[in-house]
């Protein structure tokens, strides 16, 4: 077992205190956003095997068997398939989508042959694969995803009584589903100029008022945006998708193409081992239109929260079923009880409440306290776990 060193990401979004409180640590005064768990070559994880810390992703590649388990290498390669996160917005997180795995590697492909360098500010794909993601809250957690139904959205947005949002409202009650949506997205999102500027402030200012007649009306979530982003189209944009609210537990899914953002809370976030996004609003970041439309799934839905469920062979563990093996999300919730995991997999366990101990089947043993986590890998024996805590378990299903 591998105590890990893990990078927090300033992003701007991120919450000033959050992080560091989980963590039990100073706040710098910067937004602290992301906590990276993982073996992704933007920001790989460190473990210190007694010659120094070094990255998990060079660990990995020098004995991926070993480290990974034949069965996993033969299933998803020589690398660690997934990514583990604490994400803490402060703000809200840009609307985005994330591509498929055959858009992925094409796009990736393409911008490769383009010459266009991997960090470059305008680069859309920055690896070849996909990035379906799961979030659980640590605490109450708001966040936009999918689509409204498009008489929904007609609805929402004619409720604000603003004159120049009607030919956003005709769309939307235009054609077919997925053309409604559509038109209507690529509408808002082609606004630019004097007049785009004051339509988004009539909107924020209707958005308001509406919302302190209502504090708990549909509007509400939507007054962040308004604040955080003054003259940005992503708040119309965001008017188009479901609010979610999460509570502690409680989980959500999101698949390729599905639009979302996240408000304001603190999650887990497991996803595929990728940072391919595709914006639409609520950034200072590259925003590419065209390819945008292209990746996002024009579908309605009415996303309702995973709840765990218990894990029959494993006493104590609870599982967020999702329909992909690259990665599996379960939790402890442990009350002084001692549990056993076993380890035919690469794992990465997280304490977010408590400490938590772990001990391998040849005795080693290493604590974790809120916020720390370690990297088990795939040794065919079993990890013991005891101490009153709650503990994620991130792996993979084989």
């Amino acid at each position: 077992m591998d105590k890990l060193v893990n990078t927090v990401r300033p992003y701007a979004w991120g919450s000033v205190t959050a992080l560091p409180e989980l963590l039990g640590q100073e706040p710098t005064g910067e937004p602290q956003a992301e906590l990276w768990m993982g073996a992704h070559p933007g920001d790989p994880s460190r473990a210190d095997r007694g010659e120094g810390p070094r990255p998990l992703d060079e660990l990995i590649a020098a004995d991926p068997r070993r480290e990974l388990g034949a069965a996993s290498v033969a299933r998803f390669g020589p690398t660690l398939p997934f990514l583990l996160k604490i994400l803490a917005p402060g703000i809200p997180i840009s609307i985005q989508a994330h591509p498929s795995l055959d858009q992925a590697r094409a796009g990736y492909a393409a911008e490769n042959a383009l010459g266009i360098p991997l960090d470059a500010p305008h680069r859309n794909y920055r690896d070849a694969n996909h990035k379906p993601e799961l979030i659980c809250a640590l605490g109450d957690f708001d966040g936009l995803c999918g689509f409204r139904r498009p008489d929904g959205a007609a609805e929402l947005l004619a409720g604000l009584g603003v004159p120049a949002l009607e030919p956003v409202i005709a769309l939307l009650r235009t054609g077919d589903e997925s053309e409604a949506l559509s038109r209507a997205l690529a509408g808002v999102l082609s606004m630019t100029g004097p007049a785009a500027a004051e339509l988004v402030r009539d909107t924020a200012e209707a958005v308001d008022k509406a919302a302190a007649e209502d504090p708990a009306g549909p509007y509400a979530p939507y007054t962040r945006i308004a604040r955080d982003f003054p003259g940005d189209v992503g708040l119309i944009a965001g008017l188009l998708l479901n609010h979610v609210r999460l509570r502690a537990g409680e989980a959500l899914y999101l698949g390729a193409g599905v639009p979302h953002a996240y408000l304001h809370g603190v999650c887990v976030e497991l996803q595929a081992n990728s940072d391919n996004v595709l914006r639409a609003g609520l950034t200072p970041k590259h925003i590419d239109v065209p390819e945008l439309l292209r990746v996002v799934e024009f579908a309605a839905c009415s996303p309702e929260p995973l709840l765990p469920v218990p894990v029959g062979d494993t006493p104590g563990e609870e599982l967020y079923p999702v329909p992909i093996d690259e990665f599996r999300l379960s939790r402890f919730v442990l009350d002084g009880r001692e549990r056993t995991v076993g380890c035919d997999a690469p794992q990465i366990l997280l304490c977010t409440a408590g400490t938590v101990r772990l001990t391998s089947a040849d005795g080693a043993a290493l604590e974790l306290a809120c916020g720390e986590s370690a990297f088990v890998p795939a040794t065919g024996t079993t990890t013991r776990l005891d101490g009153s805590a709650t503990v994620f378990r991130a792996t993979v299903t084989l």
